[in-house]
């Protein structure tokens, strides 16, 4: 059967798609450019005969999946393939469409390129409205910034055990008076700046709450254990749900996701002299954000309090001696290396990554438990 099967390489782009074609025989051509609309693709594939003898892949990017789910519909198996990793010759300084799709085409025959993980549309959905809120929570941090750097600017400091951004902070701003008309302006520009940003944030958790509710109940299960860790709450828990999607399906071990989050350290070793430098950082920065984030909370020693015990409530007691077993874990491991000296950011990385594993145990139990009344 594969000595028939033809390899596609797609460069693909908004408007275009330059295609190529690894040949049974051995030979990879070009066959040109053609517009990246529905119905031409469809056409096009019709033109290269049996969709079952067909293998295309192309590069993950701003276009995202929806070529891939279209070549889906027509019987074409596809891979969407991680750009880093694709094969490229260290003296190779020329790049066109038409090369990218010959190199692509060439690569995915000899079995050199590395497919990434495709959503099905609920959960793309899901994982937009969830980076959304970041990119909002985000520019509500630029905007604190811009007016605590503007108060900073004009000499107007807050009254001492006043904590920032809470109401009796807001009605201090509230009161702030400037003798200059354009300083007033920019004051008032920035105050309302922050209420918007604010006002959006709380609109997308409120729409997350909402969405979350229709989800597959073994994403629901997942989210509801992850919550039994410290430092994970609703939306983180929801965040780490949608960036890894099926658990159990995509990762074999815990040392797998660890890699998938790019928190293991670089190394350039060579006959006995070994050297380690940062973190890879390839993979998912969402979920390496978030996990590293709440590994922070586990500087403090083990405890359940109030908000967690209340997190805790209904869910299986096997995941939450799985969530106490991560706080004393995680907390000697933050303990012992502070201790010889470690980095603060080093030491959290380095619980970060553990923190993964008890990650993908409590994903992997969740699964499980939904699926056993289906198997019974």
């Amino acid at each position: 059967m594969r000595e028939k099967l033809r390899f596609l390489g797609l460069d693909v782009h908004a408007e275009t798609i330059a295609v190529a074609v690894a040949e049974p025989d051995g030979e990879v051509r070009s066959l040109g450019t053609i517009a990246n609309r529905e119905d031409s693709i469809r056409k096009f594939i019709k033109k290269l005969g049996p969709a079952e003898q067909l293998r295309a892949c192309y590069e993950a990017g701003p276009t995202g999946f929806v070529l891939y789910w279209q070549l889906a519909q027509l019987g074409v198996e596809c891979a969407v393939v991680a750009p880093s990793l694709v094969p490229k010759k260290p003296g190779d300084r020329v790049k066109t469409d038409r090369r990218d799709a010959l190199k692509l085409a060439r690569s995915h025959r000899s079995g050199d390129l590395t497919a990434v993980w495709v959503p099905d549309e609920a959960s793309e959905a899901l994982r937009d409205l969830v980076r959304q809120r970041e990119a909002a929570k985000q520019d509500q941090l630029r905007a604190r910034h811009r007016l605590t750097k503007f108060l900073l600017r004009t000499g107007r400091r807050q009254p001492l055990g006043l904590k920032a951004w809470t109401e009796h902070y807001m009605r201090w701003l509230a009161q702030i008076r400037y003798s200059q008309p354009a300083q007033e302006v920019t004051l008032r520009d920035c105050l309302n700046e922050f209420e918007h940003m604010s006002a959006r944030v709380k609109r997308l958790e409120e729409a997350i709450l909402e969405v979350v509710k229709l989800a597959p109940q073994a994403m629901q299960e997942v989210i509801r254990g992850l919550q039994a860790l410290r430092g994970v709450a609703h939306i983180s828990a929801v965040t780490i749900a949608a960036e890894l999607g099926n658990i159990s399906s995509r990762f074999e071990s815990a040392r797998q996701l660890m890699g998938y989050s790019g928190v293991f350290p670089s190394e350039d070793s060579s006959g006995k002299r070994i050297r380690k430098g940062g973190i890879t950082k390839t993979g998912n920065a969402h979920l390496r954000r978030i996990v590293v984030e709440s590994a922070w909370c586990y500087r403090h020693r083990p405890r359940v309090g109030e908000k967690l015990r209340k997190r805790q409530q209904g869910i299986p007691a096997e995941i939450t001696e799985i969530a106490w077993k991560a706080q004393n874990r995680l907390h000697r491991r933050y303990a012992k290396l502070m201790a010889r000296g470690k980095e603060p950011r080093k030491t959290i990385t380095a619980v970060a990554r553990e923190l993964l594993g008890f990650i993908w145990a409590i994903g992997i139990k969740a699964e499980a438990a939904c699926k056993q009344p289906m198997a019974a």
